[in-house]
């Protein structure tokens, strides 16, 4: 009986091998994301109609546990992950058709800070000239620098506010 099915098997496999070498590889992926779908849930429902499925519950535990304790440590490379985010997505929209100027909206300012954000920071109008920014970065850096008990992120934002309007 054992060889029947193994025939049987044998036989079904071959023919799907060749329906997938002529396939459009689309569709053939396709038909393998719900092949494996389909596998999944019943190894899921096989464990549990058999009463096994507590090491996955121990495993979802762990998981958890892991992710809070992790918690801190992402937060620590949050900038570099967002970073990388819309990087990945500006390649992903750049891949149906090559619009720098559609880029450029889409993908946040290597600085981090977009030259209008840093006007509003120094409290400057656009079009400022160079001597105006620098006084009023003096000025700002004189009421908020971290040595006067002013804060560290107010004063690396005035920075680089600075920092993005004279490197234009």
């Amino acid at each position: 009986m054992i060889r029947i099915y193994l025939l049987l098997f044998l036989i079904i496999a071959f023919f799907a091998v060749r329906m997938f070498l002529k396939a459009n590889p689309a569709v053939v992926a396709k038909y393998i994301k719900i092949l494996l779908w389909c596998l999944a849930g019943g190894v899921l429902l096989l464990l549990t109609l058999t009463g096994r499925l507590n090491w996955l519950f121990a495993l979802a535990g762990v998981a958890i546990a892991s992710l809070f304790r992790l918690a801190p440590l992402l937060l620590h490379y949050a900038p570099q992950l967002h970073r990388l985010w819309w990087e990945f997505m500006a390649a992903r929209q750049g891949q149906g058709h090559h619009n720098s100027q559609q880029q450029s909206y889409t993908r946040p300012p290597k600085s981090g800070m977009s030259v209008e954000e840093a006007y509003e920071v120094l409290g400057l109008k656009k079009g400022a000239t160079e001597q105006e920014i620098i006084a009023a970065h003096r000025k700002l850096m004189q009421k908020i620098h971290p040595d006067r008990g002013g804060s560290d992120y107010l004063a690396a934002q005035i920075n680089l506010a600075k920092k993005v309007l004279l490197n234009k």
